[in-house]
């Protein structure tokens, strides 16, 4: 199944923490990596800190969707995130954003990712690798892109 990771760190070495979480995700047992944006530099939404470093993956794998929240979470917990309360600072989150077509509504799983078309950090990596795809019930990504034009963004590589 094809799915897009959302990428995102700022604390610690958060350029180092999404680089190692794309060889991760790389890695992942029967994965393999299709695409990779370019790192973001992004001021913090709803939390505080330092700016943040994201990026997007996208992946073809055979684990289904909650198999594949689980290793995301292993791959977080390996960089020692926490989760103290909701939008916390933290040294790697990776959000599942698509799984193929799916529309997925379990309690600990959304995809599409509830909040990915109100984000720059998730839609200007997400259509550098995939500039003409389609978000399911919703239609092509980059019809959301002039909402969040006033998102600060800017390549961090």
């Amino acid at each position: 199944m094809i799915a897009y990771i959302g990428i995102g760190a700022n604390l610690g070495d958060a350029s180092a923490n999404v680089d190692d979480a794309l060889a991760r995700l790389a890695a992942l047992e029967g994965s393999v990596m299709l695409a990779r944006s370019s790192k973001y530099c992004t001021a913090p939404i709803d939390s505080s800190g330092d700016d943040y470093i994201n990026a997007v993956a996208c992946i073809d794998t055979p684990l289904s969707a909650p198999a594949l929240l689980e290793a995301l979470h292993a791959i977080e917990l390996a960089h020692g995130r926490e989760r103290p309360y909701r939008n916390a600072p933290r040294t790697l989150d990776l959000d599942i954003l698509l799984y193929g077509d799916a529309s997925i509504d379990l309690p600990q799983l959304h995809v599409p990712h509830p909040r990915m078309l109100d984000r720059a950090f998730v839609l200007v990596p997400l259509l550098e690798i995939a500039p003409d795809i389609v978000i399911p019930a919703r239609g092509p990504a980059a019809q959301f892109l002039p909402a969040v034009s006033g998102q600060d963004i800017s390549k961090a590589d």
